[in-house]
């Protein structure tokens, strides 16, 4: 038909699928800055109805994703273990429920460079939380695909505990551990985890050869995987790897059925165009980055591949892999382990050929699951023996975007001409320098909540200190309330933080004292970070301060108390040592330094004593920036004390609406001649100071 040719011949056009990609991005550009995302609620609801589209349970914390007029996740508490085993015995995807509670807006990010939730959710379309008072069911009607995805979700619940055939047929890592995953990440093979063109092909590979037993009509099959694979699509939850693979195989199809002869680099740029018309904020997405620049960088040097041996050809492609999606690891995740090429080499094969079909087995024969588990066994050993290989990981601080496109047109570069390789490598180790080379001095007042933890980087990271490292009382639960992958405050912000800074090693964790709320993360912190040096303050360690050295011992990491100076890149701390108090906080290390000429004071929790005991023994005087002590409480800060050291600013480490009522207002009426920050209003406060000036920087919730 003269239309059809018409068509083939415009599709075909060298430039069209560029073109139309541009516009696209031209779109993209348009909605994002002229039209933003709104949500619909006013912010003072206190009902809401909707149909449950996800859920997790984690010990006595219900989450669950509803959609109403637009998404929104609900957290709910359970009082007691029956309420809980009745409650989730009758609700599953698809119910219609009401909830009483109130709306809050996740918070803004509060420490620098690390994850924001609150921009994650606005990119799926989510903001607003609900924490919910009760929830009532109203009915359980539910469209075929839910009752699908139940019925599959029971089965495999019944079949495995671990996670694995969640995670490998629907791409549900919520049941795993989240130690297991971290250790997977930490070894760069995390990605075998999420449903991808490798899970994809494989259900292809089997969908043709039991329809090639049935019919040789290719519209037909093709037909007939199209359709199966757009519901496995909204089975799987719409994640961007399988939704690229899904659209990109439907127009393989069309492609190859009806004879349009189209490139498969134009292809993926028309399955680009479609995905950000479709849901322009998928950009945003890190499983969507890491898929196209693989998909792309593949199809670029599909010649070059197709000309090594065979033996070379995964080689070739794990390390392509692995160039192409570095920049966007180290701007998202700071980390990266180089030898990862080599795991992958090992771990997809196996997982490819053995454990993932293996699944889909156990799935229909659930009696084949004792082998399953020895399978999951060998996974597990494999990945626990990458683990312990020190070499390989390495730390980059976080590159801004205008870097992250120069690596690209390096990397593209490299592609083409080999000796691009030379320069993409020393402008890596340029990067993985950069800390070096930066000349500020950089004191950072961490939002750790209710609690205490400074960050201080001397010029040319020759001294890395962090003094406290906040925490948080749990109170003790049942074991069904229990919460297993309950995040910390050292693996989901500070150690993040630190990362994101280049930081690989603490030179000194100082604390100030025993406190929970002063050195609760301490064990989390040596245990999975770096840290050569420790010191403690005077007096008898208590029961936590033990147990943190009995971990440094097993460490051989040296530690020290009741010192008096320290002298760190010819920056003396001065540790004012007066008496001994029967108060643990008066036994606060309080500490004295003058960094690049300004003059600082870190308080602890000392009080009014140790104040007074500090003016009698020391000469002190116009203190540039000081860290209020016992976070602004009554007991310290005194009239006396703050007119003698005469603070520039005054930076209180307080959590938002605590119980004790910190700060106190005779407190901050002390202080009102001198700038107050505090972190439960301004975040986090960096003071970044160099030879011609200070800058303070706050990050507000």
């Amino acid at each position: 038909m003269p239309y059809l040719k018409k068509l083939k011949t415009i599709l075909q056009s060298k430039y069209l699928f560029k073109f139309i990609l541009i516009i696209c991005i031209f779109y993209a550009e348009i909605i994002f800055f002229y039209f933003p995302q709104k949500s619909k609620y006013i912010g003072n609801e206190k009902e809401f109805i909707g149909i449950v589209t996800n859920l997790k349970e984690d010990g006595d914390h219900l989450t669950l994703e509803i959609k109403e007029k637009e998404k929104l996740i609900v957290h709910y508490y359970f009082k007691t273990k029956k309420e809980k085993q009745k409650f989730l015995k009758q609700i599953e995807l698809g119910t219609k429920i009401k909830i009483t509670g109130t709306l809050n807006q996740p918070s803004n990010n509060t420490i620098p460079n690390i994850f924001n939730y609150k921009e994650y959710l606005k990119h799926k379309g989510i903001f607003f939380l609900i924490q919910a008072n009760k929830i009532e069911i109203l009915s359980y009607h539910q469209s075929l695909f839910y009752q699908i995805k139940n019925i599959t979700l029971n089965r495999i619940d019944k079949i495995d505990k671990t996670g694995y055939l969640r995670t490998f047929i629907l791409g549900d890592k919520t049941i795993m551990e989240q130690e297991i995953i971290s250790k997977y990440q930490e070894n760069g093979i995390s990605h075998l985890f999420s449903i991808s063109g490798m899970h994809i092909s494989f259900i292809v590979t089997i969908l043709l050869f039991l329809l090639n037993k049935i019919t040789y009509h290719n519209k037909s099959k093709y037909g007939i995987i199209s359709i199966f694979l757009i519901f496995y699509l909204f089975l799987t939850g719409n994640s961007a790897s399988i939704t690229r693979t899904t659209i990109m195989f439907i127009l393989f199809s069309i492609n190859k059925c009806f004879n349009l002869k189209i490139k498969p680099l134009d292809l993926l740029l028309c399955l680009l165009s479609i995905s950000i018309i479709i849901d322009t904020n998928l950009i945003f997405d890190i499983g969507f980055q890491f898929s196209y620049v693989i998909s792309t960088a593949i199809i670029l040097c599909q010649k070059k591949i197709s000309k090594l041996p065979n033996r070379y050809k995964s080689i070739y492609i794990s390390f392509l892999s692995f160039i192409v999606s570095f920049p966007i690891s180290i701007y998202h995740f700071q980390k990266i382990n180089f030898l990862s090429i080599l795991f992958n080499l090992v771990m997809i094969p196996l997982v490819s050929t053995i454990i993932f079909p293996a699944t889909f087995l156990v799935l229909i024969f659930n009696n084949l699951y004792p082998i399953y588990e020895k399978l999951i066994f060998i996974l597990e050993k494999i990945n626990a023996i990458f683990y312990c290989i020190p070499y390989g990981k390495i730390i980059f601080c976080k590159p801004s975007i205008s870097m992250i496109i120069f690596y690209y047109l390096l990397i593209i570069l490299s592609i083409y001409k080999k000796k691009y390789y030379i320069l993409l490598g020393i402008v890596i180790f340029i990067h993985y320098q950069m800390p070096m080379m930066n000349q500020n001095l950089l004191v950072t007042f961490l939002d750790i909540g209710q609690g205490d933890s400074i960050f201080i980087k001397t010029p040319h990271n020759q001294g890395n200190i962090l003094i406290d490292t906040g925490g948080k009382i749990e109170i003790p639960k049942e074991k069904w309330a229990q919460n297993k992958n309950k995040a910390t405050l050292t693996t989901s912000k500070i150690i993040p933080y630190l990362h994101s800074m280049g930081i690989k090693k603490l030179d000194y964790l100082i604390l100030s004292h025993g406190d929970y709320d002063h050195m609760g993360e301490a064990i989390n912190l040596v245990n999975n970070f770096k840290v050569k040096k420790v010191i403690f303050n005077c007096g008898e360690f208590n029961d936590l301060e033990k147990e943190l050295i009995k971990v440094l011992d097993k460490k051989k990491i040296k530690y020290y108390s009741c010192i008096k100076e320290l002298n760190i890149d010819n920056n003396k701390f001065h540790f004012l040592q007066t008496k001994y108090y029967d108060n643990e906080n008066d036994n606060s290390n309080v500490i004295y330094t003058k960094l690049d000429g300004y003059k600082f004071m870190f308080m602890g929790d000392a009080g009014v004593e140790k104040e007074k005991d500090i003016l009698d023994k020391y000469n002190l005087s116009n203190v540039d920036v000081l860290k209020v002590g016992h976070h602004g409480s009554k007991t310290s800060s005194s009239i006396e004390f703050i007119n003698e050291i005469n603070p520039k600013y005054s930076i209180i480490s307080v959590g938002k609406n605590n119980r004790y009522g910190h700060p106190n207002k005779e407190a901050l009426n002390n202080l009102e001649d001198s700038k107050i920050y505090r972190t439960d209003q301004e975040g986090s406060t960096e003071i970044k100071i160099n030879k011609m000036e200070d800058k303070i920087k706050t990050y507000s919730p």
